[in-house]
């Protein structure tokens, strides 16, 4: 079968693979019909994660069709649709209780060293009771975007938004206008959120942001968007804060527009061991938290939004390639000639 493998920063190629096949009882084996591209796989082809040297196999986000199960798995046979969370998790530990599925004891994450990416044709899900989740449409469905993104960016939109206490009537900034931060302005909106302040500097994503339901735009950065975001909050700040980038400046931006007492969702993977902005946090009593976001947890309270058309976060997919054509799909997301790039296969 074939897959997408990076060899180094910036080298992506689709690659002859060993077949996926199913290796533990708990196993599915599913053919992909719908993948994706993520923000978080950029780092690695800029050069900003390890690769090892034998390649990585790419992606964590797929939409499929079950193949075949294991003889231990039960909640679902051959022929389903299923979507795939960007962690694989067992949904019986002690934090798939908790609905943290992304620490679950027998979890991990696809498209790393030690799990298969889904870029490809086909892939091996461990666990599959816990991870997949059947889907009650057909395999070409018109709302097949918008459910792909159950797979990670409107669930970790949402987990943004949950972990910041966005809450009816109150204002919230969003820091980052990539398909994340977008998905954090649906569900900001979706969650009763008054004001809403997108903060980003591409014109087709601020413009995307104001028909997903931002309500004010602040496209300086660094001291001029703390002065901004300031201004439009009455002086104080936002009540609620999403950050969906991960860099430094980003982080402390995020906090230093957060009002006192208020809270920040962190999504965006980070790229540094420390937290900037510390003291300000501690001082002004701002609460941090946030982290992989348990997507799976999320699927049940988001299908229906979806599935009856009150979201539409599959609009965040603004170029579809096929499974040749990805390693250019890597290129325009890079270039930000793409905002999020979907492959159909």
């Amino acid at each position: 079968m074939r897959a997408t493998v990076m060899h180094s920063a910036g080298d992506v190629r689709i690659e002859n693979v060993a077949d996926s096949r199913i290796v533990e009882p708990t196993d599915a084996l599913v053919v992909v019909s719908r993948a994706c591209i993520c923000g978080s796989d950029l780092w690695p082809y800029r050069g900003l994660e390890d690769i090892p040297e034998t390649g990585r196999r790419m992606g964590h986000e797929a939409i499929g069709v079950v193949e075949a199960v294991g003889a231990d798995v039960r909640t679902m046979k051959a022929g389903d649709v299923v979507v795939m969370p960007f962690a694989y998790s067992d949904g019986t530990c002690v934090f798939c209780h908790e609905g943290l599925h992304t620490s679950c004891i027998r979890g991990g994450f696809f498209g790393t060293a030690a799990m298969d990416g889904a870029q490809a044709e086909a892939l091996r899900v461990p666990v599959a009771d816990g991870t997949l989740f059947a889907l009650p449409v057909g395999k070409d469905d018109a709302l097949m975007p918008s459910l792909l993104t159950l797979s990670d960016v409107m669930g970790t939109g949402h987990h943004a938004a949950v972990t910041a206490k966005v809450s009816p009537g109150k204002s919230v900034a969003v820091v980052g206008d990539g398909a994340v931060g977008l998905c954090g302005v649906i569900a900001a909106r979706r969650l009763g959120a008054e004001h809403i302040i997108i903060l980003g500097r591409h014109a087709d994503r601020i413009a995307l942001a104001r028909e997903l339901g931002a309500t004010d735009v602040v496209s300086e950065r660094g001291d001029g968007a703390v002065e901004r975001v300031r201004q439009l909050t009455g002086g104080f700040g936002a009540h609620s804060v999403l950050e969906c980038v991960g860099l430094e400046d980003s982080v402390r931006t995020a906090i230093s527009i957060a009002r006192p007492g208020g809270a920040v969702g962190r999504v965006g993977v980070p790229q540094g061991e420390t937290l900037p902005a510390s003291q300000p946090a501690f001082y002004n009593n701002v609460t941090v938290s946030g982290g992989p976001a348990p997507v799976r947890a999320y699927i049940e309270e988001l299908l229906p939004d979806i599935l009856e058309g009150r979201i539409e976060p599959g609009r965040v997919f603004d170029r579809v390639v096929s499974l040749d054509e990805v390693p250019d799909g890597y290129r325009a997301m890079d270039e930000r000639e793409a905002i999020k790039v979907m492959i159909e296969f």
